[in-house]
């Protein structure tokens, strides 16, 4: 992409890859407010998205994926993914005082959401857009170790289940799903799958991004209102001063100096621009976090990334010299 108003191009494709995720999640509000999509029949769309939809899209993430049986990215970029969802939990969590919290119970929430960067949503367009189907590749295998953290620590978080204790509630269909996908890609063994079960499994994978963003639409119709709390000002602007300003330094320098790919270095640049993710409002619904904090984590920073997400892309692209 030429330099010549380059800012300017990536605000546009940041757009273009951030308003149809609001647009469904806009959908989805509608749904809950016409009464199409029940408060009743959100338990059972959110045990599948968890237990069917996201396992199988996981596997066809990672079955037949070539870049996967390469020792370097298969141990790198996994590591960096769980490293920066791992580090920033622990960093929003050791700054929860300053957000006002004093209830463990959204301390907890508050820390993941912060601590989760969007991932998916909006970097995998991002990716292609911007460099190619080879760091589109190299993001899918940096997103195992995200996946992994989000299932580990995240969940260890949310839950309050101590490592030595509950440590059995971490271990799930999605985590299943990636050890298993992991096993049998190593081993060649996505060849022996029929084509039908891929196909199957393709298929369910596809409904998960679709109908978790639904579900996050009726979550906010539902919870909008406790949006607008008197105290949310001090949760927001330090999650969104870590989010937005705090950890993209961090991550931009870890591109910057780690001995790595490019097509990591890019990773690790678009992932520095993200807002927090907008999976762990379903997590918070279906593990019992407050959906209150989540919501007002996500929705102020994906609506700040609009303007923060190209000016990281460009300064980390100018000082990282990719």
């Amino acid at each position: 992409m030429p330099r010549n108003g380059l800012f300017v191009n990536e605000f546009w494709v940041v757009l273009g890859a951030v308003l149809p995720v609001f647009c469904v999640v806009g959908a989805g509000a509608a749904l809950r407010r016409l009464d199409w999509l029940t408060e009743e029949a959100d338990a059972s769309l959110l045990r599948l998205v968890i237990n069917v939809f996201s396992p199988c899209l996981i596997l066809t993430t990672i079955l037949g994926n070539a870049a996967l049986r390469n020792i370097g990215n298969l141990l790198v970029a996994p590591l960096v993914g769980f490293g920066t969802v791992a580090g920033g939990i622990l960093l929003a969590w050791s700054c929860r005082r300053f957000a006002g919290l004093r209830n463990t119970h959204e301390q907890r929430t508050f820390a993941v959401s912060t601590g989760i960067y969007n991932y998916g949503y909006v970097p995998i367009p991002l990716a292609i857009l911007l460099y190619g189907e080879d760091t589109l590749g190299v993001l899918f295998v940096h997103n195992v170790g995200v996946e992994i953290g989000l299932w580990t620590v995240g969940l260890l978080f949310l839950t309050g289940a101590p490592l030595g204790k509950e440590w059995h509630k971490a271990i799930n269909p999605p985590l299943v799903a990636i050890v298993i996908g992991l096993i049998i890609n190593l081993l060649g063994g996505a060849q022996w799958i029929p084509g039908f079960v891929l196909a199957t499994i393709k298929m369910l994978g596809q409904c998960a991004i679709p109908l978790g963003i639904l579900l996050i639409g009726t979550t906010i119709a539902d919870k909008f209102h406790e949006f607008h709390s008197k105290s949310a000002w001090r949760l927001i602007s330090t999650a969104n001063l870590l989010r937005l300003v705090v950890l993209p330094v961090g991550f931009v320098v870890m591109a910057r100096f780690l001995p790595v790919s490019v097509e990591l270095k890019r990773v690790i640049l678009l992932q520095a621009a993200m807002p927090a993710a907008v999976f762990p409002i379903v997590m918070a619904r279906h593990y019992g976090g407050d959906t209150a904090t989540v919501l007002r984590v996500v929705i102020t920073s994906s609506a700040a990334s609009l303007v923060t997400t190209p000016l990281w892309i460009r300064l980390g692209t100018y000082w990282i010299g990719l």
